[in-house]
Order: C-alpha cells, then structure tokens, then sequence
C-alpha cells in the first residue's frame, strides 16, 4: 500500500541517480556491462558515449568501446525520444519494440515523408528490401537514390528528406568508420547497416511492443530509478498509458519530495543522503540530465537554461557534489571550466583534477569534439568564475 510505502528525499533521488549511473564510484568493468549497466548513451556527437564512458569506468580505453561498436556488441541507433542511443545489442530489439509506436508516427507521419506522396504502407512494402540491400553498410547518398528508384519515381528533391524518416524508422545501425578517432563521421559520409535478423522487432507487432515497453521500465528504473511514470514516459518519449499498463506488481513503490508516487526495481540501490559525490565533466547531452520530466534531480532550476539551449544543445556540464555547477569546454590552453555559482578551493582542487584527465583523454583522441558548439559560450552564460586547466 502506499500508504506504507517509503519517502525518498530530493537529495536521495540524486545520490540514487549517482550510484546507478556510476558516478559516484567510477567501477571496474567491461564497456559492454558499463552500457547495460546505464542502460543507453545517447549519442548524436559521437565522442559523447566515450566521455561518459570516461567518467564511469575505471581505467576506460576508447579502442575498447571502438571494438564494441565495430564487432556491434554496442550498437548506435534511432530510439528513446527519437535520438541516436548506444545501447548493448541485446537490448536493442526490446527497446526498439518499446519505442516503435512513437518513432512511426513521428517519423511515417511527418510531413516530410508523407509530402513525397509514400504511405505507411509504402514503407512496410520498401522494408524488406531495404534491409536486403543494408545487409552490409551502405552510404546514406546509395541508400536515398534506391528510395527515390524505389519509391514510384520520388522526385530526389522530396527522396532525400523522405529518406531520413524512412532511415530513422526502420531497424538500421549506424555503421562505425574505420580510422574515425569516435568510430562514427559526425559530417559528411555516413554508414548504415541492417539490424542482424534475430535482433530486428516486429515493427507493427503489438504484442511485441508492449513486452518491450516491460522491459523498457524495468531496465530504466534499474539505471535511473525511484521514478514517475512521467520520468519514464519522458525517458522514452512514449504515452504515460503505455507506461502505466507495463507496471507490476514486481516494482516497488515509494513516496517522493512532492508525495509524488515513484516506482522502483526491488532492489534497487539508494544510498544514504550524506554519501558524498565526487565532482565530474560530463558528455554533452548526458542521459542524467534528460531521462527525467523533472530534470532538476541533476539540474538546478535556475541553470538550465544556461544548460538546455533554445535549439536543444545540451552543453557538456560540470556536477560538483551531484548538482550542475556549470559547463566545460576544450580551449588551446586546456580544459576551462565555467562555474554558474561559486566554489569552494576544494572544488576546485576535485573539479581541476578531472578537467586535466578529461583533457588528456581528449587528448588523445580528438580535442575539438565539441568545439563547433563554441558559439554558447559566445552568446553569453551566467559565469560567475572560469578557470582553465592546463593538460
């Protein structure tokens, strides 16, 4: 009964967040349990799944993650809230199932599909033979002139937009290239490849779609957990119904800050209130500030617009003791970091060692990652103190 049911605080939902996300501790495992273990990366620039691979991982090689992509044990493709995710290969076809409903009609409905005069059908008909002729990577200029030969003569014009609707819908990876210091090209060529056959859902399976939503609860609160229905509709970007019909009897209720009802794995890890988190430069567009409706369990209400730009950009962020403090940026001197409020000399020392490692893994790699994102910086942030961190 709820009634009976446990109160968790806001702080214990951030530290719970921490702990399940492997921030508070970076562990010593594989990259293929480290993405199960956080459920999906999302990863429309591709060095972000490395950065907060970097920041949860102990000892994290890039080429590990690069093999994982390559042989594709981690597999990059259009899911939750219709955005590019990493996830591990075994959970693609439930997660792809859970989120179809969503991804079709956002994608076989818009007008840039249905503008080239194809239909739903139309697509259900090009299905099989676009993954026929996906079964090894193809380029995305290939794979838009079959749809626009395939398609009753679509004029290339409409192909083109009709094709990233279709490419976004149907069960592709993005396929990695060799050599890229990230394992994908940001511009220019792109890869894609069809899902491997025992990995592809039933698209219009409904059944289907309601057992991966089962999984897809049960995974998500095991990542990010206690949380709302509205937390995980908002996860998934998929109907508050559908999440409310995949609860159980299996999940654990609690009482959250607001008396809000939340929901949780049996099990599932919430440390004290008091466990101290250790500071850490996080990926743009990391998942633990965008798997919730209520962002403000990493996100102080007041940053976040400075955080979340008007296009949806979400910059590469600074937690000091769990919270945004403020965001980071790869500059010719170093790794400078922007503060929103003021720290004390000991921050500084934490948040200073991890700007030098995050630098020298970037180093490594490919220090303008995020360096066309320059221009927020430009426009103006709230900054109450910056520093810069020689590598």
């Amino acid at each position: 009964m709820l009634g009976m049911a446990e109160t968790i605080t806001a702080r214990g939902l951030n530290r719970a967040t921490l702990a399940r996300q492997l921030l508070l501790e970076r562990e010593a495992v594989g990259v293929e349990d480290a993405v199960r273990r956080v459920v999906a990366l999302q990863a429309q620039q591709p060095a972000s799944p490395y950065v907060a691979l970097w920041n949860r991982v102990a000892g994290f090689r890039a080429a590990d993650l690069d093999a994982a992509f390559a042989a594709f044990r981690v597999v990059k493709s259009t899911l939750m809230r219709i955005t590019l995710h990493a996830v591990h290969v075994d959970d693609y076809p439930a997660f792809r199932a859970a989120v179809e409903p969503t991804i079709r009609g956002a994608r076989l409905r818009d007008r840039r599909f249905t503008g080239s005069g194809l239909t739903e059908s139309d697509a259900a008909r090009l299905l099989p033979e676009l993954l026929e002729l996906a079964g090894v990577p193809r380029g995305a200029g290939e794979l838009g002139e079959w749809l626009a030969e395939r398609g009753g003569g679509v004029a290339p014009e409409v192909a083109r937009p009709a094709w990233r609707m279709l490419r976004q819908w149907a069960p592709l990876w993005h396929a990695p290239v060799a050599g890229e210091p990230w394992a994908y090209v940001s511009a220019g060529r792109q890869l894609f490849v069809a899902a491997g056959r025992e990995r592809r859902p039933e698209l219009a399976d409904a059944e289907g779609s309601a057992e991966g939503m089962r999984v897809l609860v049960r995974r998500y609160l095991a990542g990010f957990g206690p949380a709302s229905v509205a937390d995980i509709a908002q996860f998934g970007l998929v109907q508050k119904g559908r999440v409310r019909e995949a609860l159980g009897d299996d999940l654990v209720e609690l009482v959250g800050p607001g008396g809000e009802v939340l929901y949780d794995v049996a099990g599932g890890v919430r440390p004290d209130d008091g466990v101290a988190a250790p500071p850490r430069l996080m990926a743009m567009w990391d998942s633990v500030l965008l798997a919730y409706a209520d962002r403000g369990r990493v996100l102080p209400a007041g940053f976040r617009k400075a955080v979340t730009r008007v296009n949806g950009d979400v910059l590469p962020t600074v937690l000091v003791d769990g919270y945004v403090a403020g965001v980071w940026r790869m500059v010719p001197a170093g790794v400078e970091v922007s503060v929103f409020r003021p720290l004390e000399e000991p921050e500084w020392e934490g948040v200073g060692a991890e700007a030098r490692g995050v630098g020298e893994f970037l180093a490594g790699r490919d220090v303008g990652a995020y360096r066309r994102f320059d221009h927020w910086w430009e426009k103006g942030l709230p900054v109450v103190d910056v520093r810069v961190f020689s590598v």
